[in-house]
């Protein structure tokens, strides 16, 4: 199947190829782009192992990269590309960055900030959900199961199996 460059399914998959990087650190695997007039401006994965900062979730190192390669702190212009959709902390820094546009593959149905019921975006910031999600889904799904899988293996318990 061939996919129309500079699409938002193009873009996500870009966003995959992050959350693979992430994936194989041993990271939550969610990859994000920021994209300015189809230009790649911006690419992150989660760190928050590596860096032991529990805010280093994949789209604040990408806003923070997008604002060092533009020379502002304003987005308003691009799109954030991310493979899980933002927590309320990443959907509140979006909104200061004023993204215009924040496009996600899998939705959060524990953490996501649409949950949230509130309007934490910029009011012209525009959404589209479910880009990729089920590839978006599957990778987060076969790192935990890795995960559980290993956690079996050294004896550790399982949170809520007690």
């Amino acid at each position: 199947m061939d996919i129309p460059v500079f699409s938002d399914t193009w873009f996500m998959n870009e966003a995959l190829k992050e959350a693979r990087a992430a994936f194989d650190k041993d990271e939550i695997p969610v990859g994000a782009l920021v994209v300015c007039n189809n230009i790649t401006v911006a690419r992150a994965h989660n760190l928050t192992e590596t860096l032991n900062d529990v805010t280093a979730h994949a789209e604040m190192q990408a806003f923070t990269a997008a604002a060092t390669a533009l020379g502002g702190k304003f987005l308003q212009e691009c799109t954030l590309y991310v493979t899980l959709e933002p927590c309320v902390m990443c959907a509140g820094a979006a909104y200061w960055t004023r993204i215009g546009r924040i496009v996600w593959g899998a939705s959060d149905e524990k953490r996501g900030f649409t949950l949230s019921g509130e309007r934490v975006l910029h009011p012209r910031t525009k959404t589209t959900g479910g880009i990729l999600g089920n590839e978006c889904s599957t990778i987060l799904k076969e790192f935990f199961r890795t995960k559980r899988k290993s956690s079996r293996n050294n004896g550790d318990i399982e949170p809520g199996l007690n």
